[in-house]
């Protein structure tokens, strides 16, 4: 994916990741840089096209899409934790969980994606979790959405490889967003997960592992899910903070 020149449209772009992003894609050369949320008036990045766009609103991603044709990469960024675990957590914040997560970012990739295939193939970035291969207690909730996702990636980087399109999975621990606001342990800095992101976009990557936490738990498929588990409990209990760095 050539980032000089391209038209992007990035989801949750008013805070976080997103409106790093969006700051990051602009300083590379995109050409145009569409900053989508749900209330615009909360983009405040200057030099780009501020769009309506709800994950669970349909009407609002179609017409979205509708006016953005020009698109060639697609961040799927916006996200939610609501911090509920699935056998006694409100059943309602679950499922609003995974409608964002999965639905949601089917629905926009949905309707960007003979957008992307018009306009030469272009990419699809989605923002994952190391947590996508992990479950924490207090928010696994959020793990089985996120695995949904990560498995909604492999099938949509198939599905669209036939028209060109890179399909790539950014997974990634603890980050300095409002999302992890009163998390005690070490935090990345969302300059260098989007940097990394980024570089692999260009170096036409299909998955990047930002930080060691990631690879941990990636690795962690391939072992008997009790000696996993085990051996992170006794991380955490040895060093709470260093565990997710």
């Amino acid at each position: 994916m050539d980032i000089e020149g391209s038209v992007a449209l990035v989801t949750g772009a008013n805070r976080g990741l997103g409106k790093e992003f969006v700051s990051q894609l602009l300083a590379r050369g995109a050409r145009k840089v569409y900053a989508a949320a749900r209330d615009v008036s909360t983009i405040t990045t200057p030099d780009v096209v501020p769009v309506e766009l709800d994950l669970l609103d349909a009407e609002t991603v179609e017409r979205a899409a509708r006016q953005a044709g020009d698109v060639t990469l697609l961040v799927n960024n916006a996200g939610i934790a609501t911090g509920q675990n699935l056998v006694r957590g409100d059943l309602a914040r679950i499922r609003r969980e995974m409608e964002t997560h999965f639905f949601g970012t089917l629905g926009v990739t949905r309707a960007f994606a003979d957008v992307l295939g018009r306009n030469g193939g272009g990419a699809v970035v989605n923002v994952l979790s190391a947590l996508s291969w992990f479950s924490w207690d207090g928010a696994t909730s959020y793990s089985a959405a996120k695995a949904a996702e990560w498995s909604l990636t492999a099938g949509t980087r198939v599905e669209l490889a036939g028209q060109g399109t890179q399909v790539l999975g950014l997974h990634l621990g603890a980050a300095d967003t409002d999302m992890m606001a009163g998390y005690e342990g070490p935090l990345l800095k969302t300059s260098d997960i989007v940097r990394a992101a980024l570089d692999g976009l260009a170096g036409g990557a299909a998955e990047v592992l930002v930080d060691e936490w990631s690879r941990t738990t990636k690795a962690g498929l391939a072992e008997d899910p009790a000696e996993f588990y085990a051996k992170v409990a006794a991380t955490f209990a040895a060093d709470p903070a260093g565990a997710a760095s």
